[in-house]
């Protein structure tokens, strides 16, 4: 009976290893098709553009499925689900990265003198890249070894993460103007996301 519920443990790990792995495959996908869209010349005619859009939707979206694992672990009870989150917030910081590469290089044209003018002076932009520098900074203090360090300081820093979606939001809502279905949509998912993290907050602080 002791090797039946090892076999059946390595079995269970294994099938989660594949499970992970072809998460983790599916999240590169958007990438993948990008990048074959600027291959194949068949992002429109403003490429720099589709790239900025596609790149920060996809950064928004993995931001939000990142936040969402926490209520689907307490919801279902798999406690094995947890590390998600942590695998699809970098995921949401690659792309950002991506959108925040394809700003310097095709939109501003590598002007680099011109970055912090544009960040500080155009509001949209100040907004986006707030978001993109807390998830950089939740990125950096992700791996376990900094976890422990920082012990108790850790989540209060990975609270942030409400911050940086609500930023991107407001950034998205900024450069789409009138076609604000897509921030509408994020906005709603996020109200959600924060509405069962306040009732969680409350329950366990009653008198708060």
């Amino acid at each position: 009976m002791l090797f039946s519920n090892k076999s059946s443990n390595q079995r269970q790990l294994l099938s989660w290893h594949w499970v992970k792995l072809a998460l983790s495959s599916a999240a590169l996908a958007p990438f993948i098709m990008m990048v074959w869209g600027v291959i194949q010349n068949s992002l429109g005619a403003d490429p720099a553009r589709a790239l900025a859009l596609e790149t920060g939707r996809w950064s928004i979206w993995f931001l939000l499925v990142s936040l969402s694992i926490t209520p689907l672990r307490e919801l279902s009870r798999q406690s094995k689900i947890a590390p998600l989150r942590r695998t699809f917030g970098l995921f949401s910081l690659f792309y950002a990265s991506l959108h925040f590469l394809v700003y310097v290089l095709f939109l501003l044209e590598m002007r680099w003198s011109e970055i912090g003018s544009d960040i500080l002076e155009r509001p949209y932009i100040t907004v986006g890249f707030a978001a993109f520098l807390i998830l950089a900074l939740l990125g950096a203090t992700s791996p376990k070894s900094i976890v422990r360090a920082l012990g108790r300081k850790w989540r209060a820093i990975h609270r942030l993460v409400y911050l940086a979606i609500l930023l991107a939001i407001v950034h998205v809502t900024w450069v789409l103007r009138t076609d604000v279905f897509d921030a509408v949509l994020y906005a709603s998912i996020a109200l959600l996301l924060l509405c069962y993290r306040l009732n969680k907050s409350m329950r366990k602080n009653p008198s708060a």
